[in-house]
């Protein structure tokens, strides 16, 4: 094992000890030492790295920009301990990457997708949908901690989920309405008796009584909206990850509309969400016109007599 590959093994552990999965992060970073190796180069320097980064040759910018970023912080990380290698400055490939747009469903288009989930041929793939989008709009959960939960995860008695080793290996507890609750048990005594031994302790199962995954939940819900004709006229179809959106951007609305302090009342919704960074919930008051209207009229008559 090269020097390289060895500080690359150190580096990750210490990063994932701190909670970091670094999945994708860490394959990049291995692609690079491989890189390094097989061109007889045993320390990071800024042409290595951009060299490598700029790989294959008719790679996109927004491409080489990913990729110089996961080096960057390696490489500071090697030179603190190691001179040799250098630092890779922030401004050396940058470009602007703007966050898409979400789409935001109202409750009559969540509505239909539920009700082209129930016409679904097989019963329990009828019914696992129409309980997954259900959930995903009423709880904000994102697609893959939905997917994670075992049927132990749902207390029925105290009304909440607990999502366990979602991003950066958090776990939460999320409280569910009375009728999610409700919703969760119907859907649990119809599973149970359509499929009395599944093979998978999962609460939502596909029709075989797997565990649900992308490669059945993105064609599935592609189908729901060609049925349900939601987003039809859209200028890019609705995701699976818009109902977080707009579970997100409905809560915010209606804290603006009831008078609620939603500057205090952000690190809750933040914590509920799973967002390591609150910048990450503060980044939906622009998802909406409607919210920043909102915004802009609590802001006009808190300050306005200023001006």
């Amino acid at each position: 094992m090269t020097d390289l590959r060895r500080q690359l093994a150190d580096y990750l552990a210490m990063r994932r000890a701190l909670g970091f999965k670094l999945e994708r992060a860490g394959a990049l970073l291995a692609q690079f030492v491989t890189f390094a190796e097989e061109t007889g180069v045993d320390a990071i320097t800024v042409e290595v790295a951009l060299a490598w980064a700029r790989l294959p040759l008719e790679a996109s910018p927004i491409w080489v920009a990913r990729r110089l970023e996961v080096l960057r912080l390696f490489a500071r990380h090697l030179a603190v301990v190691d001179p040799t290698n250098e630092m890779i400055p922030t401004d050396l490939f940058t470009v602007r990457v703007a966050r898409r747009t979400p789409y935001l469903y109202s409750s009559e288009e969540i509505a239909a997708l539920m009700e082209a989930a129930r016409r679904l041929k097989n019963p329990l793939k009828a019914a696992t949908f129409e309980t997954l989008v259900g959930l995903l709009a009423c709880t904000g959960l994102r697609a893959g901690e939905a997917m994670r939960l075992d049927r132990g995860d749902f207390d029925a008695e105290r009304a909440l989920l607990v999502v366990r080793n979602s991003k950066f290996n958090k776990s939460r507890q999320v409280l569910l309405h009375a009728t999610t609750v409700e919703a969760l048990r119907r859907y649990g005594r119809l599973r149970d008796q359509l499929l009395p031994s599944p093979p998978s302790p999962a609460l939502l199962v596909s029709s075989t009584g797997a565990r649900l995954g992308h490669p059945l939940l993105q064609p599935t819900f592609a189908s729901l909206l060609h049925q349900s004709g939601v987003g039809a006229s859209a200028p890019r179809r609705p995701r699976v990850h818009d109902l977080r959106h707009s579970f997100t951007v409905a809560t915010l609305i209606g804290w603006y509309r009831d008078g609620e302090d939603v500057a205090a009342r952000m690190p809750t919704l933040s914590t509920y969400l799973g967002h390591v960074d609150p910048s990450s919930t503060y980044w939906y008051l622009q998802a909406a016109p409607e919210l920043l209207g909102l915004a802009a009229d609590r802001l006009e008559a808190a300050f306005g007599d200023l001006q």
